[in-house]
Formats: structure tokens, sequence, C-alpha cells
């Protein structure tokens, strides 16, 4: 399964700079707004430092990192709810995506012209709420007048759904995003699930600053952390200016040494992915063998057989069981006839719950 992110935010906040810097595709970046028009996708390999010890242990063929997708989404502005701007296709292109990365303008520059002529990131952030929220009050209106009929008839689900959706309505009315209320699961996904609702997707705030202030932020990160204090969220600092020029390091220890000038451990895109995956309670298995080793994404929680159908259906439908091993032991015992023979190598059913890290061989029949 590959992870979806809306890079979104409004025109000129340095979101196709930051794209660039990231993905393999060149999204249009220039100094007015709606540059970017159709969204531009970018498919970039998730670094994990496990596949290198894999690697280095069995020698195979290939290495296959899990991916990820960046979706680089044209600018909004004020009214898109109602159809300004692009506002109808950007909204359109956010219901696609797992989950939303944020860029706020955190930088001034008096060369990069904001779209409201002063950089204000609580003002920017309020602005694309608020547009997402009219939308999606839009459609839990349309779907209460629907499910109202029906509850008249006294059917019982239907006077629950309504319920449910009169909450949402009650929410988005006060300027609350849909995420912001708390609900059971099931009469969340059975009331609003066909909806796609954009403010029930998770979201990343990314701080978009200049190069001085990417340890220690400014006035506009504090200001913005302030203002999401109450959201389940978090704030990253980054400087897409700066990824751009760790975008062209192709040697990793120049960009260990370039990082380390900055005084940074990281670069914001692997904090964007570090964060994206918590978000998103997803974890990471492997395969390993001579024709490859691979990394897969799947969701913590997930048993045996869901975690086999992300390599193909035909596996899940027809598990029979999975062959385990931790990393921690394939390093000690360096292979796998070795962990085997220690006994390290366990053998697990239908029930069996994976974990982040582990290593499986799938048996099935189909």
């Amino acid at each position: 399964m590959a992870l979806k992110c809306g890079i979104v935010g409004l025109p000129n906040v340095g979101k196709s700079t930051l794209f660039n810097a990231i993905s393999n595709n060149k999204a249009e970046a220039a100094n007015f707004p709606f540059c970017t028009i159709e969204p531009n996708v970018g498919v970039i390999s998730v670094p994990d430092k496990r596949l290198q010890i894999l690697e280095g242990l069995v020698d195979p063929e290939r290495v296959l990192p899990t991916t990820m997708e960046f979706v680089d989404i044209a600018g909004l502005v004020k009214g898109a709810s109602k159809g300004e701007g692009l506002g109808n296709q950007f909204l359109a292109n956010i219901r696609e995506v797992d989950a939303i990365v944020h860029v706020i303008r955190c930088f001034e520059d008096e060369n990069i012209v904001h779209v409201d002529g002063k950089v204000d990131p609580v003002s920017d952030k309020e602005i694309i709420d608020t547009e997402l929220q009219l939308r999606d009050l839009d459609s839990v209106e349309k779907k209460i007048q629907k499910t109202q009929k029906i509850a008249k008839t006294g059917e019982a689900k239907a006077k629950k759904n309504l319920e449910v959706l009169e909450k949402y309505k009650e929410a988005l009315l006060a300027g609350n995003s849909v995420r912001s209320v708390e609900m059971d699961k099931d009469d969340k996904d059975e009331a609003i699930s066909e909806l796609q609702l954009l403010t029930d997707k998770p979201v990343i705030y990314v701080a978009n600053v200049d190069e001085g202030a990417i340890n220690d932020g400014n006035k506009h990160v504090e200001a913005l952390k302030e203002a999401v204090k109450d959201e389940d969220a978090q704030v990253i600092i980054v400087s897409a200016s700066i990824e751009a020029q760790i975008a062209e390091l192709e040697d990793a220890e120049e960009r260990e040494i370039f990082l380390s000038e900055y005084g940074l451990s990281e670069s914001g895109l692997d904090q964007l992915i570090g964060v994206s995956y918590s978000l998103l309670n997803l974890i990471t298995y492997f395969t390993a063998g001579k024709k490859e080793v691979r990394a897969w994404t799947i969701v913590k929680g997930w048993k045996a057989p869901a975690a086999a159908g992300v390599i193909h259906t035909d596996f899940e439908k027809g598990f029979i069981r999975a062959e385990v091993m931790k990393l921690s032991d394939y390093e000690e015992y360096k292979t796998e006839q070795g962990c085997k023979e220690a006994g390290k190598m366990s053998v697990e059913g239908k029930e069996y719950v994976v974990s982040d890290g582990d290593i499986m061989h799938f048996r099935f029949n189909v």
C-alpha cells in the first residue's frame, strides 16, 4: 500500500519548491498564483536503514524500499469552496489523499509575493481550514436531508446516522474540523464514510522557514504552533530552499556533511515521512531472499493474512502460516538457516499481529 500525501497551501508558500526537492518530478515553480494547475505526483522511496542491514546479510539481486506518493495540489484562495480560483479542482484532488501536508509560509521575503500582501501563518491556516470546512458542511447538510427522509420512516439506523451527522454539522458551523469531533468509529463509518470529508483527514503542518530559522524557528513558527496546539497534529520546521540543495546531492556522505553544517540530524523529508507514518499508524515489515529484499507498508495492528495480502490477494485468501524472524536475531545468526537452528524463527497463524521490522515468509495455498 502506497501512502499518498497531498501538499496543500496558499499560492507562493513554497509547495512546489518543496515538492521538487522531495520528488523526481519537477513541478513548475513561479512567483504568481495558480502556477500548479494539474496535481503533480511524485513517488519517492522511503529511506530505511534496516534495508541496508538486510542487504548486507542476504546479498540479494535487488533491494526494493517501500514508496510514498506526494501530490502537489493547486494553491487555494478564499472562496474555493464556492469555486473561486481553482477551488473545485483543488478540493476534488484532496479527497484522493490519505493525509494532508499543509505548507505554511513562515519566512519574510519581499521578492516573493504573498497572495494577501503580508506574512501571517495563522491567517493562512484559517483560510484553508475555512474553505475545507465549508465544503464539508455542504456535503454533510446534503446527507442530512437524505437521511431525514429515511429516519421519518422509523428506521433505527437512519436515526442514529442523523444524530452523528448533526454533531458534525454543529462542529463545522462552529469553525471546527470533523477530525476534532470524538465519535465511535463504527458510528462514524456508518454515517460519513462515503462522503470522504476533507477535514476528517489527518494533517501535518509544515512551517516553511528561511535557512536562518531552520533550527530554532521564528515568531511565525511560534504563532503557528500556538494556533494548532489543541489539534491532533504536528508542526515540523522545514526550509524548502535547504531541501532543494539536499536534493542535488546524490552521495549519502555528502548529504550528511551538508546537514551537519546546518546542525541537522535528518532532512525535512525524513522528518515528514516519519511523522506521516506515525500519524497514519503505519509500520513496515520485510521479505528477504536472494532474488529480492523488500519493504512493505501496513497498518499497525494488522494480522498476518492481511499483511500477506499487501503482496498479493492470493496470499491472504490462501494463507496457511507465516514464518517470522526478528532483525536483531537475523543480525546475530547471519542467515535464515542460522535463525532456524537457534530457534529464532517462529511459525505464526492467522491471529499473529505483525510487528514493525518483522522479516516474514508466507506459506499459502490457492
